[in-house]
């Protein structure tokens, strides 16, 4: 802004000096043309004949004329000049510059500029040639002292750079307190950063507005969630892995440290070291598997025939013990997801069945699109219909089922239910957090428990039946 201002008062005072210029010369023409017409066509008041003597005609041509304030009129006839009778408002008039007027007469030029200290004079003259009679040539000089009329374009400009230092000077002012407030959301995140620890990520910034520092804060906020969430996994990984390896680690120490030379009693220590390790090996898997989770490839969906998964999951749980299994109903058409992380959720599912059931107890595998709204005799999941898009993948059994109170808690890390359904498994808990974790990294998924109707529990995975709308929402 300050190159533009002063660009715009130079400009303004070149086209004004430019004006003045172009004024004095149309002045100086105006002159020398009216005295060049009085010369021909002018006559003596006198005599009522033209003019015969120079001097007669300048001094007559001088008594009628009305010059401007800076302008000054002027004849000169044999080295002795005529003038009009007042005050020239300059430090030397041209008439008192006895030299500089010599110089001006006999220049052979028209016109042109006397540079001075005094102040510059434009220049403007018309020879008369003498007459027949013998009489001396004269002169006629216009002089414009110019110095006033450029002060006052001079004037102009000063004034235009004064305001302009003021519009500068007020808009650097509005333009800081204007940026001020617009950056402050920047300054908020950068503020904010600086106070994130990995203890505390819970500060926030407040969005207001839709320009694009809203959007920006939007997405430090999102990349805020995602840090602390990734970072509450981390910690709770820790705390997980150091809350479940405390008691085998404990157990190996001291069998360890008790173990006598006898070998049947190394041979047992041994044998319990090793059952130790190896539930300590399935923890860590577990969540190491967990923690993955949290990364956006947990899931690569895929085109995947329903049938054909639903048909390779009962073939693979059919081996995880003597139970009456039954492939009780199988959905068609091709659906979006991924097959190895629905089949090892499907599959943990029926290990948890299979952990809580007696030897040749009914454990129901099956499969269904939604909505089709219908009942089921044998009361597995699917009642009603609900929702659009979504299918069916469940687990039913008859066991003891789940209480209540336990329904949420049960899909938390290392939580088995208060009544652990008769308590048969052995795991550390982290089988049910993991179908979660895998129903929901299917967006748009979730896996729910239901009461079996005759008794026992009912786990279902629904997840979309294909590519998800942009602005669906977890369940």
């Amino acid at each position: 802004m300050a190159v533009a201002l002063a660009a715009v008062a130079t400009t303004t005072r070149s086209i004004l000096l430019r004006d003045v210029d172009h004024r004095i010369t149309r002045l100086l023409a105006q002159e020398t043309g009216e005295f060049t017409n009085f010369v021909d066509r002018g006559q003596d008041p006198e005599t009522g004949k033209p003019f015969t003597e120079a001097r007669r005609l300048l001094t007559v041509f001088l008594e009628r004329q009305y010059s401007d304030p800076d302008e000054e009129l002027l004849g000169v006839v044999g080295g002795r000049v005529i003038r009009q009778d007042r005050d020239i408002p300059t430090a030397l008039p041209l008439h008192e510059d006895k030299d500089n007027l010599a110089r001006v007469a006999s220049d052979p030029g028209r016109s042109g500029t006397l540079e001075r200290p005094q102040g510059d004079v434009r220049w403007s003259k018309v020879t008369i040639e003498p007459g027949g009679d013998g009489s001396p040539r004269g002169t006629f000089v216009v002089a414009f002292h110019a110095d006033r009329e450029r002060a006052g374009a001079e004037e102009v400009f000063r004034i235009l750079l004064a305001i302009s230092c003021v519009a500068l000077l007020m808009t650097v002012c509005i333009g800081w307190a204007v940026a001020g407030r617009i950056l402050a959301p920047v300054r908020l995140v950068r503020m904010t950063a600086a106070e994130l620890t990995e203890r505390d990520l819970t500060q926030r910034i407040p969005v207001r507005g839709r320009d694009d520092i809203a959007a920006l804060a939007k997405t430090f906020n999102a990349m805020l969630d995602r840090l602390e969430r990734a970072f509450g996994a981390q910690r709770q990984f820790v705390d997980d892995a150091g809350h479940e390896l405390r008691t085998p680690i404990t157990i190996v120490r001291g069998h360890l440290e008790l173990m006598g030379e006898d070998p049947v009693e190394r041979e047992q220590t041994v044998r319990l070291v090793t059952d130790e390790l190896d539930r300590m090996s399935r923890i860590v898997e577990d969540l190491l598997l967990l923690a993955k989770a949290e990364r956006p490839d947990f899931v690569s969906p895929e085109p995947v025939q329903l049938a054909e998964l639903t048909a390779d999951v009962y073939v693979k749980t059919r081996a995880l013990g003597e139970r009456a299994w039954q492939l009780e109903e199988v959905a068609e058409g091709t659906v979006q997801l991924d097959p190895q992380r629905v089949t090892q959720a499907m599959v943990q599912l029926a290990q948890n069945a299979v952990q809580h059931t007696v030897p040749g107890a009914p454990v129901r595998i099956g499969s269904r699109r939604l909505p089709t709204p219908h009942g089921h005799p044998h009361g597995h999941p699917g009642a009603a219909a609900r929702e659009d898009g979504l299918i069916e993948l469940y687990v039913a059994d008859h066991g003891p089922g789940i209480a209540p109170e336990d329904a949420e808690r049960v899909f938390e890390r290392f939580r088995r239910g208060t009544a652990r359904r008769g308590s048969r498994g052995s795991g550390a808990g982290l089988g049910l957090s993991i179908v979660k974790a895998i129903a929901e990294g299917h967006p748009g998924g979730r896996v729910e428990l239901r009461h079996t109707e005759g008794g026992g529990a009912t786990f279902v995975l629904l997840l979309p039946a294909g590519e998800p709308e942009p602005d669906e929402e977890d369940a």
